[in-house]
């Protein structure tokens, strides 16, 4: 209704040409819709803004109306419902080291499994109970044993259950909780330039002697490797020394930012 609508204006310009609404989903999370009207409206449809990890498509005609725009969104929401629950669940029972501050668009986390390993998965927001795209990150002594579990359990995936608890099912791991463990417990800096973030990238090159597993960015391990007269080029993986333990280290150059 009109009345309900009204309640639900957060913000209209001067030019009446901007009007953002809020919602609330069914698992109480707050959402914004922006609306740009344009010169022709109604006879164009409004640009819509929203923050969701799929595309937001709008049925409109000349005769359709703002109120007809927020029932879409609120049936959209209800549709994602899933996904966001899923990404809530690992962010409030993980610790999450990417993205620092999650959009509700964000399909990807990277979560730490222990000192210097994590995974990184890739959640489809349609499929959200499904196994996701994932990468394991750390010293390959770690990742590989776990890679094992992960084929070996595959069979076990119930849709049923939460995508977490799939994954600790599959991985035979509990996640450690970011309340109850200091950054230090994992030395996640990278061992050259001290720092955590560099330039939005953390530490994801993993020395892999076990009694090292000291990380790096990769960026730093490039131009260090790259400075050592030892070191060796083949395409895009150097071949060097840890400048921690100077065992041998092998770089592999992804041309990504993390």
């Amino acid at each position: 209704t009109k009345d309900s609508f009204r309640l639900r204006l957060v913000y209209v310009d001067t030019c009446l040409s901007t009007i953002k609404l809020k919602a609330e989903d069914a698992s109480g999370r707050k959402h914004l819709i922006t609306l740009k009207l344009k010169a022709k409206y109604p006879a164009e449809s409004p640009d819509c803004f929203v923050d969701f990890p799929v595309s937001f498509s709008i049925s409109w005609t000349p005769q359709s109306s703002l109120i007809s725009i927020y029932g879409q969104f609120l049936a959209a929401l209800e549709s994602l419902k899933a996904f966001w629950d899923v990404m809530d669940e690992i962010d409030e029972k993980t610790w999450v080291l990417e993205p620092e501050k999650p959009t509700r668009s964000a399909t990807a986390r990277r979560i730490a499994l222990g000192n210097n390993v994590s995974i990184n998965i890739e959640v489809d927001p349609r499929h959200p109970s499904m196994l996701p795209e994932y990468c394991f990150l750390g010293a390959d002594h770690v990742v590989k044993p776990l890679g094992i579990k992960l084929s070996r359990n595959i069979h076990l995936w119930d849709p049923e259950n939460s995508l977490l608890q799939n994954l600790k099912d599959v991985l035979e791991i509990d996640f450690p909780a970011r309340a109850n463990l200091e950054k230090s417990d994992f030395s996640m800096d990278c061992g050259i330039c001290y720092a955590y973030q560099l330039d939005g990238t953390i530490p994801d090159q993993v020395c892999d002697n076990s009694q090292c597993g000291q990380p790096f960015h990769q960026i730093c391990l490039y131009e260090w490797l790259r400075g050592l007269p030892t070191s060796r080029q083949s395409f895009n993986i150097i071949f060097g020394e840890c400048p921690y333990c100077s065992k041998p280290i092998t770089l592999k150059m992804s041309g990504r930012k993390s």
